[in-house]
């Protein structure tokens, strides 16, 4: 079972996290999840557990249960949605467009009409 834990001290390691969650059975994994520039924690992190039995028995004592001063939030981690990828850009124009006026329009958006301006095709 993959076990989201939240709401994490940011002194907390990934040793802790495992050391944590091993009172209960064995880990297969304790990671935190750490901001890509910084390499500071997010506060939040996945505990994976072999057994669902012990997992349950992890997320039952340690609900609601205080840890390096902040409580914390243990849930069966969701599963990521399937499908296309995230993030990414949608097609826009900015500038173009003919005819008289040229810059912005009232509101910053092309409102019918020729002119210049910005333009957001979705």
């Amino acid at each position: 079972m993959n076990i989201y834990v939240g709401n994490l001290s940011w002194q907390m390691t990934d040793e802790d996290l495992r050391t944590l969650f091993e009172q209960y059975g064995s880990v297969t994994s304790a990671k935190i999840v750490k901001d890509k520039t910084s390499g500071r924690s997010k506060g939040f992190g996945f505990v994976e557990m072999p057994e669902d039995g012990e997992a349950q028995n992890a997320l039952t004592s340690l609900y609601e249960s205080e840890v390096l001063g902040r409580k914390i939030i243990v849930n069966e981690a969701q599963p990521k949605p399937q499908g296309g990828g995230g993030g990414g850009f949608k097609k826009r124009s900015f500038g173009g467009g003919s005819g008289g006026g040229g810059g912005y329009k009232k509101g910053g958006y092309n409102r019918g009409g020729g002119g210049g301006g910005y333009n957001r095709d979705y």
